[in-house]
């Protein structure tokens, strides 16, 4: 092995390694007593059940991510992308297609091998607990619609980028990452109107109590609020949620039915409270500005490797291309990866508190967002003692406990 693949199965065991220790962690660190503040909505059995779920999940990640793994190496080392880059080279296409079809045969292998993986997940697991309310039928709709998009949106996207590196000289990642900026505000603007209703049916809340709560609320923090949803959650899951999505006139707020079906009127305008805090607080922009660099940094370092011959040696190629690169790249940058994820949980986390304290400053009250943040800890069977190694690795919301002592820690104005 060369310098590149002893960094690259380093950094694959050790960001293995550090999950492994994370999920042991979080499994000795489940308790059998209910904490204090939860005993007036978690009876025994739920509770209970909400730690088999934990350790359910856990345990098949571990499997999964194991498998995973272990295909890669294999798959790696019996020379699998040599074998796969000489076959898409025999027709003798030119580059952007012979590359399409590279990373199009790895996506197929992929999702073939996991596909087994997300069956398991959602008619064993998330069915044994009560969650999954998905069809046969919706589950394969899913699947191939996502594959559709993938060709209709994302094959075009990764041509360009192939073209650009082939043509544009050292410029070229500069061309790529403008280009890709514009995709990914492109996808931003028309997702909500046009790709998410391919997956979920979104009905405008009905006139009543509930929508004169919110929209006052709204008139009262300066919303321009007029996109306001019920998203059929229930079709897939009885986990609850909402969120924010979109940006201009296509921005829309979205509530689960089965969020609805659970909260009281003054619980949910908490719980909206606390993403119209997202926007209000500039989270949502300084997310897309921080995902723009990203790309234009990985798009930069792309093009000090994209012609090292020791990276393709490394996966014991025949022949250099910008699209092998592509990949092979993407693997040698996993370690920052790891790094960068968990500076981004960081700063979500702290944004989470931002969007909190929001909530409470502007409904003026703090017990319906913990009343609504706490059925939602029940409903969707919520670790509430994850190991703080684990929250540091994973979470992207701080623990429900510490959340809750933090909403009740703020002073209202």
């Amino acid at each position: 092995m060369n310098i590149y693949a002893v960094i690259i199965v380093s950094a694959l065991a050790g960001g293995y390694l550090l999950e492994l220790i994370s999920d042991i962690l979080n499994i000795r660190s489940l308790k059998p007593d209910l904490p204090g503040d939860f005993k007036d909505i978690y009876d025994a059995d739920s509770y209970l059940k909400s730690q088999q779920y934990t350790r359910a999940n856990t345990r098949f990640g571990l499997l999964s991510n194991s498998f995973d793994l272990a295909v890669l190496v294999v798959f790696w080392f019996a020379g699998g992308f040599n074998y796969i880059d000489l076959i898409v080279r025999s027709p003798g296409y030119n580059t952007v297609w012979t590359g399409l079809l590279f990373i199009g045969l790895l996506m197929l292998f992929k999702t073939v091998l996991s596909l087994p993986f997300s069956i398991y997940s959602t008619f064993v697991i998330e069915e044994r607990f009560g969650f999954n309310k998905t069809t046969a039928a919706t589950f394969t709709g899913d699947l191939l619609k996502g594959v559709l998009l993938t060709l209709i949106l994302g094959a075009p996207l990764m041509g360009l980028v192939i073209w650009f590196f082939e043509a544009a000289g050292h410029l070229a990642w500069l061309y790529c990452w403008v280009t890709v900026t514009l995709f990914m505000l492109f996808i931003q603007f028309i997702a909500p109107a046009w790709i998410m209703p391919l997956f979920n049916r979104f009905k405008p809340l009905d006139e009543g109590e509930l929508k004169d709560a919110i929209m006052d609320y709204a008139r009262s923090v300066d919303f321009p609020l007029k996109n306001l949803f019920v998203i059929d959650g229930s079709k897939r899951s009885s986990k609850s949620n909402a969120f924010f999505t979109g940006f201009g006139r296509n921005k829309r707020i979205a509530l689960f039915d089965t969020l609805i079906d659970g909260h009281s009127t003054s619980e949910l305008v908490a719980i909206l409270a606390h993403e119209i805090g997202h926007y209000k607080k500039r989270h949502i922009l300084q997310s897309m500005i921080i995902g723009i660099l990203h790309m234009g940094l990985m798009l930069f370092l792309l093009s000090v490797f994209v012609g090292n011959e020791g990276l393709f040696d490394a996966f014991y190629m025949d022949n250099a291309s910008v699209y092998a690169a592509l990949v092979f790249f993407g693997i040698l940058f996993s370690p920052v990866e790891i790094i960068l994820s968990v500076l981004m949980n960081l700063l979500s986390r702290k944004n989470e508190y931002e969007a909190d304290r929001f909530a409470v400053h502007t409904t003026g009250g703090k017990e319906d967002m913990v009343s609504g943040l706490k059925k939602l800890s029940v409903h969707n069977l919520s670790n509430l003692t994850p190991h703080p190694f684990y929250v540091f690795l994973n979470y992207s919301h701080p623990p429900l406990i510490e959340r809750i002592r933090a909403i009740r820690s703020v002073s209202e104005v």
